[in-house]
């Protein structure tokens, strides 16, 4: 058969392939149809508790305003419990998603960079004036540059910087210690005080120095006895002076970072003058 011959039985073959083709891309079944729409929504149980974070951190902002700085400290400690529930639900159910990661950048800028912010400045930075809002606003910025590269860098290991929940657990603890043990508006010297410590608390959240990452405790794994013992004790101590207790904690995190980096700066360079050979 010659090859003008095949041509017919080409075109009829290709015909029933094209029909063949056409059935196959019939529409989808209702399944997928439904495997879409589920895409495009949203997890409810870790977003419903992110949005407790950014109702917790709006609340610290509204009473902060208000004058009752207590009740602003407790709230953006429950805005640090929730930010830290809600990751590890979303894990546990298997429900991240880039939203939820999102969402949940922008709920910790609310509750831990402007609501930290805005109760300082309302507690005692408002009588500096000029430059109390100027330190307001460094924190606020060095929260916002925090969150982003954390965002961007997405490092698990550990943190490149002072977690933004504790910069703002030390502010909240340094307010709620005073209205416990002092009461009254602050002086000048207390507001100053205030100042630097915001200042000092933003420029850690953007500094280079490393810290641990409560991320790598595994609360599934065994554990020796005596560390429950010490957990017990750690929250029987805090009971006595809540403040003053988690503000030294807080406070001590902070130096860990600086800490760690000088010692591993003196070991290299003690390491250094052992291996050059003597003059």
């Amino acid at each position: 058969m010659t090859g003008h011959e095949d041509r017919p039985l080409r075109a009829v073959k290709d015909s029933a392939q094209e029909g063949a083709d056409a059935r196959s891309a019939s529409p989808p079944a209702a399944g997928s149809r439904r495997e879409r729409f589920r895409r495009r929504g949203v997890y409810l149980l870790p977003n419903l508790i992110t949005s407790g974070a950014l109702f917790a951190g709006f609340y610290a902002i509204v009473a902060g305003m208000n004058g009752n700085f207590v009740a602003a400290a407790l709230a953006i400690f429950v805005a640090i419990a929730l930010d830290t529930a809600d990751g590890r639900v979303a894990r546990l159910t298997k429900t991240e998603s880039q939203f939820g990661a999102e969402y949940d950048s922008l709920s910790d800028m609310v509750a831990f960079g402007v609501a930290p912010a805005l109760v300082a400045f309302s507690w005692g930075l408002s009588s500096l004036g000029q430059v109390g809002w100027v330190m307001t606003f460094v924190y606020m910025a060095c929260a916002a540059l925090r969150l982003a590269r954390f965002n961007t860098s997405g490092d698990n290991a550990g943190f490149t910087g002072l977690a933004s929940p504790s910069a703002a657990a030390i502010i909240a603890c340094c307010v709620w210690s005073w209205e416990s043990h002092v009461g009254g508006a602050p002086g000048l010297l207390a507001a100053l005080t205030m100042g630097v410590i915001t200042t000092a608390v933003g420029l850690l959240m953007v500094s280079n120095f490393h810290y641990f990452s409560p991320k790598l405790i595994n609360f599934k794994g065994r554990v020796p006895f005596l560390t429950l013992v010490a957990v017990v004790l750690g929250l029987s101590l805090m009971m006595l002076n809540p403040p003053v207790v988690l503000l030294t904690m807080a406070t001590l995190y902070a130096f860990s970072g600086p800490v760690q980096q000088a010692w591993k700066t003196v070991h290299a360079r003690r390491q250094k003058q052992q291996e050059s050979p003597e003059q």
